[in-house]
């Protein structure tokens, strides 16, 4: 079997690009053994501190951070490093030709119920080389990415990646230690009866949105003529994962819950390096009517809303809006 250091080296065009995702990877083979120790291993449970998105930190979120930071700091083509879990990005090898950003483990709420979380990167361009970096080098439209992919920490490990034009995914021999490429060109379905939203908050959606979800529900008995099944892991990692394994639509829609965010998803640590895998995997991600790889960011922690998944199902949200004139 193929492993990710030998497709690397015939798929990649980019030498460093490889060694970051390999910096990355050799992280993720740490990080999934302190999850199968769980407890064991004292990871479970709040780290006492909140990261800067206001959000409580568990103990594991840290760890990794720390890990991955001290790691890629190291890797002597990353010029910077920008975390979800850090207020500013952290400058690195000012001779380095990439910056790295980086959700090191996104649903880290399902850490303690032993359900699935994951790592997620995106890998850009850096254009200031002898230099060193800052926040602003890393506001670089999603369609710049270099690559992207992200490691699910389930039942198995496994790693999604792009770094030319398809989407190829990866599991993690434990008995080898190696990753092994077990589907070489993902495709999502244009079409899909399934949907993941976190529907407590539909007191709080736009019209269109609450309209979608009104219509999918009333399934063969409304205007869509089908049922359709609701999905939601509670990590954007699974949910994604499971859309390009089987196809679907994944949203997190803008809402009026918090008045100083437009959406919950972060643009650069999860909208950007998941809109580019369901794209060159043959789907859709927008805001729900703009392509979220065109979005200019304005800060590293941007909020952006999110709808993505089969290419017809997104297209038809869009609609929706378009009609409402949102």
């Amino acid at each position: 079997m193929i492993t990710l250091a030998q497709y690397l080296n015939e798929h990649s065009a980019n030498a460093a690009v490889s060694d970051l995702i390999t910096t990355v990877t050799e992280v993720g083979k740490t990080i999934s053994q302190l999850l199968q120790k769980g407890a064991l291993a004292d990871i479970l449970g709040e780290a006492g501190n909140q990261n800067v998105q206001g959000e409580e930190q568990k103990k594991l979120d840290v760890l990794a951070n720390d890990m991955l930071l001290k790691a890629l700091a190291q890797n002597p083509h990353c010029a910077g490093v920008a975390s979800e879990e850090l207020d500013h990005a952290t400058p690195a090898n000012k001779d380095g030709s990439l910056l790295i950003l980086f959700d090191p483990l996104d649903g880290s709420s399902n850490i303690d119920i032993n359900m699935a979380v994951g790592t997620i990167f995106s890998i850009l361009p850096y254009q200031r080389q002898g230099h060193s970096s800052e926040d602003q080098d890393f506001l670089q439209a999603g369609s710049q990415q270099l690559a992207a992919g992200y490691l699910l920490y389930g039942t198995s490990t496994m790693l999604a990646l792009s770094v030319n034009d398809k989407v190829v995914m990866f599991s993690l021999d434990p008995d080898s230690g190696d990753y092994l490429l077990i589907n070489d060109h993902v495709q999502i379905a244009a079409d899909t009866s399934e949907y993941a939203i976190n529907a407590s908050n539909y007191r709080y959606w736009r019209k269109p949105m609450q309209q979608y979800i009104d219509e999918v529900i009333a399934g063969e008995t409304g205007v869509r003529g089908r049922d359709f099944n609701t999905r939601w892991v509670a990590a954007m990692v699974g949910d994604i994962h499971r859309i390009l394994c089987r196809g679907g639509l994944f949203t997190y829609p803008f809402d009026t819950k918090y008045a100083n965010k437009a959406g919950k998803l972060r643009l650069m640590y999860e909208a950007n390096p998941m809109s580019l895998l369901i794209e060159r995997a043959g789907g859709m991600a927008t805001n729900a009517v703009t392509r979220i790889l065109d979005i200019e960011p304005t800060d590293i922690h941007q909020r952006v809303p999110v709808v993505l998944g089969s290419k017809n199902e997104v297209d038809y949200i869009k609609q929706l809006h378009i009609q409402h004139g949102e």
